[in-house]
């Protein structure tokens, strides 16, 4: 075995949709771990009856849980090894933005990978693009949740599932506010990206307008300031497709181009994700 990898889905995306890229992964040489945060797809009756989820708390509690199943392997498997592995955090979307607030996750992870991963403040968007942005996080979110109870995912994306109230109103609120959630005062003392030293790879997609254009990415990774960062970007024409957007980097049918794009510079950037096979 390589190393140990966790995906970290996006928003209101079922671990489901990663499956082909996970399969990948461990013909790869890792021994991945998928999961779908609570109020979603498997773990939609996670939730009782009556009960709420905030983005924090699926960082805080579900991504930590994840993580640290993860690094239980990792050492598992290193000691039967009898070297180091490593452990290598994918995150899209909000899987990749909201690390930084899983508990510990700058002693445990080893590299972070992010896809389209984003401080998702509206302010980083431009032309209709942010006119969108405003309207979705000023006023789709929050009538929504007010007519539904919950945001329906057939607004959020292709992918999607219905979004608990709280992580919609939460996701509202973020998004109008500078910074996202760095901006949020609440999660000062949790916050721990600038704590982080491995590596850090930001994917931008080129024709990913709506939820992750570069200005947003490139904020991110701002962020991981003590962090061996390196930003990259993938344009639909460099795999010969007409198009890519926020989720097509986990489609089957551009895996064999792209993902090997994806998992070789930070490979190489990180010697506990070497093979050793």
């Amino acid at each position: 075995m390589r190393a140990v990898a966790v995906i970290g889905a996006a928003t209101a995306v079922p671990a489901s949709y990663y499956r082909h890229f996970a399969d990948w992964m461990a013909r790869r040489g890792y021994a991945v771990l998928t999961f779908d945060y609570r109020g979603i797809a498997a773990s939609r009756e996670a939730l009782r009856p009556g009960e709420d989820v905030r983005l924090r708390d699926w960082a805080r509690v579900d991504m930590a849980a994840a993580l640290h199943a993860a690094d239980r392997r990792r050492r598992e498997e290193s000691a039967a090894q009898q070297r180091d592995l490593g452990l290598l955090w994918v995150g899209h979307s909000l899987g990749g933005n909201s690390v930084g607030l899983v508990p510990g996750f700058e002693d445990k992870v080893d590299a972070v990978l992010g896809v389209a991963a984003q401080v998702a403040y509206l302010g980083h968007w431009s032309g209709f693009a942010r006119v969108q942005a405003w309207a979705f996080f000023h006023l789709v979110l929050p009538s929504l949740v007010r007519l539904l109870g919950h945001a329906p995912g057939r607004v959020l994306g292709p992918r999607a599932q219905d979004l608990p109230a709280g992580a919609a109103l939460e996701w509202a609120a973020w998004g109008r506010t500078p910074g996202f959630l760095f901006g949020d005062d609440t999660l000062a003392r949790e916050r721990a990206y600038d704590r982080f030293s491995g590596a850090v790879h930001l994917w931008h997609i080129t024709d990913d307008h709506l939820f992750g254009p570069a200005a947003a990415v490139d904020a991110l990774a701002q962020q991981f300031s003590a962090a061996r960062v390196q930003r990259h970007g993938i344009a639909p024409a460099d795999l010969g497709v007409k198009k890519i957007e926020h989720f097509g980097p986990f489609r089957r049918d551009l895996g064999a181009q792209l993902w090997p794009r994806l998992l070789g510079p930070i490979e190489a950037a990180s010697p506990r994700l070497a093979a050793h096979l």
